[in-house]
């Protein structure tokens, strides 16, 4: 029996998601950056909507795979548009009080709003990339997810916000790491002692040389600062939330904000990207 799914929002995550699904699957995808999308949309076989109400109408549920930033807007401008008891499953890295504003919007329309929080990179994982769902729908979204392909699939207790709360948090470390090393880099370069900063921190930490880690944690904010400053944004209002002061995760978003900024995607090599930071910051002064 053919089931109906659709996407909003069809980057990097939806397309992963997507690609090699299973013939029962009827997937149509909305995307606001449409016209720039179609190959992707031929390439993995997605029905290409000229509208969120052609892509919504008739479907079972909806992936929420937009930017940060743009959550929240999707729930409210495109509920409107959801068959009665349709799962709103929100992947989205926001906010747990964002999620559940967002559930507000899709609850009134009268569909069944689902928290998913995605646990690592979407490639080259792809539908086996660990996902935590909750709220009350959680069942019923964990056993769609399944059906549509997706492997690693944890239901955990609470209610809208718990599966967002672990991402949120968690990225306190992952995405600080990262916005530290450029701190990190960027000083020791400028000190001329990169060679000892880096072999003083080998020799503390054993899983991975850092100049390997350095590199890594450059390049993903090069690729993917922007969207990471709009989730990290969400983290210091899950912090703040909470009561905790966010001053450090304020430093990240800037951070990643500027790295994302600089749009020339990651150059080869720690010496290249450091080089490509300095001239941005020479430049910037």
């Amino acid at each position: 029996m053919e089931r109906s799914i659709a996407y909003i929002g069809f980057g990097e995550a939806g397309r992963a998601f997507a690609t090699g699904h299973a013939p029962e699957l009827r997937l149509s995808a909305f995307d606001l950056k449409r016209a720039a999308m179609r190959d992707a949309f031929a390439e993995a076989q997605v029905e290409d909507a000229a509208s969120a109400e052609q892509a919504l109408t008739g479907a079972e549920a909806v992936l929420s795979l937009v930017t940060a930033d743009e959550a929240l807007l999707a729930a409210n401008d495109y509920a409107p548009y959801l068959a009665p008891g349709a799962l709103w499953i929100d992947m989205n890295s926001i906010a747990p009080d964002t999620k559940r504003a967002a559930a507000h919007a899709i609850e009134a329309s009268g569909g069944r709003y689902v928290d998913v929080a995605v646990m690592a990179p979407v490639h080259p994982a792809g539908r086996a990339v660990p996902l935590l769902v909750s709220g009350p729908h959680a069942e019923a979204g964990a056993e769609l997810l399944e059906a549509m392909g997706f492997t690693h699939v944890r239901v955990i207790a609470g209610d809208i916000g718990a599966a967002s709360s672990v991402k949120m948090i968690r990225s306190v470390i992952v995405k600080g790491i990262e916005a530290l090393t450029a701190e990190c880099m960027l000083a020791a370069e400028a000190a001329g002692v990169r060679g000892e900063v880096l072999a003083s921190l080998d020799a503390s930490d054993k899983p991975k040389p850092w100049a390997e880690r350095a590199d890594y944690n450059l390049d993903r904010m090069l690729v993917h600062g922007t969207r990471r400053a709009a989730e990290m944004a969400e983290v210091v209002k899950t912090l703040e939330a909470l009561g905790i002061d966010a001053a450090m995760t304020h430093g990240t978003v800037q951070r990643q904000r500027e790295a994302g900024a600089i749009g020339q995607g990651a150059p080869h090599g720690l010496d290249a990207k450091l080089q490509l930071l300095l001239d941005r910051k020479a430049k910037a002064a």
